[in-house]
């Protein structure tokens, strides 16, 4: 009843559950009472005792998140669910692209369904007693809606390709459909900014004035061409602050949000500016697109061996092997590799982000500019000020604060 490949992929999800359970809790034991050096003066006491507390509940309710998805896979896998939705789906007849739209549409409708409260519970609980929440009730269901309907819309597109790129394409299935996959992210490069973030967000351009002038001038400093700086309205959602960069070409865009330009200085804004201009100097974006190329077309091609493995459909308890039921059960057995290869990235992030900060502070003329919007960030947002280096190595896609303002002194 129980292969090898059952065992494997039952390891693979508990040892990341314990991980994850072990970081946690080193990372809550990471804090201390007293305020770190760099930051005396910029929390008191009250508002540092706060950002700890933040970091206690947040984990706590993530302890409680892990412990439930968990139990729910593991018990509607031993209990038989697949091969139950595997035959509902198929009770329609819709054919193996239909039934698989079908397969996938109801396990993701139902953990779906199953998350909603502890979506509801974050947002309204958690970040409202902490401040952080201004959604309503009304644009947090909008939210969700249009979610929805993108997921119908280009989710089901491509994952009816996908399938049929395994079903009809032969030994060269994974490199048509890597191919396409690739196609197809390039394509949402340009269409997220345009069409799909405004649904969600409001972007206006930058107004005239101080702020634009000065940001004008350092693009001109550093010759990059200023296609567009919007703001977006953050508030809308949390009065957490941040700024990115997305796009390419003529689609290519900075924005800010609107709670960053409320709480910041001219120079800060500039330098956090400058730091999201690094990204794009140091070509850090394009190289992050190919080596997730790569890692896409590694795990197509070993899909496409998998797909015809008995073993792995009967660890699931199917009867009938499928091109969908094996997209998921790979996924689950991949887990390993990804838990690996988004160690690696965090690890490559992390690195872009010192780099981004040393052409800021270089750029700028002005390291102190980007030390004090760090620190205003993080008393904004109540980061964890010292987390725990193996939480950090699992978890972070940034370095910890007190870490980046010391590779920037170090600059200085």
């Amino acid at each position: 009843m129980f292969n090898t490949i059952f065992f494997v992929i039952l390891a693979a999800i508990l040892l990341d559950f314990l991980l994850d359970g072990i970081a946690s809790r080193l990372n809550l034991s990471s804090m201390t009472d007293r305020i770190p050096k760099e930051f005396e003066g910029v929390y008191d006491e009250e508002r540092y005792a706060k950002s700890q507390e933040y970091t206690r509940v947040t984990t706590r309710f993530g302890w409680v998140q892990s412990v439930f998805g968990v139990s729910l896979l593991v018990g509607f896998w031993l209990a038989g669910g697949f091969p139950v939705a595997d035959a509902w789906a198929r009770s329609f007849g819709y054919g193996e692209i239909g039934t698989g739209l079908l397969f996938f549409g109801v396990l993701t409708a139902g953990r779906s369904v199953l998350s909603l409260p502890f979506s509801l519970y974050g947002t309204f609980v958690i970040e409202e007693r902490f401040g952080f929440n201004k959604m309503t009730l009304g644009t947090f269901f909008a939210d969700m809606a249009k979610g929805a309907v993108l997921s119908v819309l280009i989710g089901v597109p491509v994952l009816a390709a996908v399938i049929a790129f395994f079903l009809y394409g032969g030994d060269w299935a994974w490199l048509y459909a890597w191919g396409g996959l690739s196609l197809f992210s390039f394509l949402m490069m340009y269409l997220a900014p345009t069409f799909i973030m405004p649904l969600f967000n409001r972007f206006e351009p930058l107004e005239e004035g101080e702020l634009r002038d000065a940001i004008e001038e350092y693009a001109a400093q550093v010759e990059f061409p200023l296609q567009g700086i919007y703001v977006m309205d953050g508030s809308k959602r949390s009065s957490k602050s941040n700024a990115f960069f997305t796009g390419f070409g003529k689609q290519k865009r900075i924005a800010l949000f609107d709670t960053l330009i409320e709480n910041h200085t001219t120079e800060e804004l500039v330098a956090v500016l400058a730091h999201e201009i690094g990204h794009y100097k140091r070509k850090h974006i394009g190289k992050n697109v190919v080596i997730s190329g790569i890692q896409s077309g590694v795990m197509l091609f070993l899909l496409s061996v998998f797909l015809n493995v008995p073993a792995l459909y009967e660890a699931f308890f199917m009867d009938q092997m499928s091109v969908y039921a094996g997209l998921l059960f790979f996924g689950l057995l991949y887990s390993p590799v990804s838990m690996l290869t988004g160690i690696a990235m965090q690890i490559l992030s992390r690195k872009f982000e010192y780099e981004a900060d040393r052409y800021a502070a270089e750029t700028t003329g002005h390291p102190e500019w980007m030390i004090d919007a760090l620190k205003r960030l993080s008393k904004d947002n109540l980061s964890h000020l010292t987390p725990h280096p193996f939480y950090v190595f699992l978890n972070y896609s940034h370095p910890p604060v007190l870490q980046r303002i010391r590779a920037i002194r170090e600059i200085g």
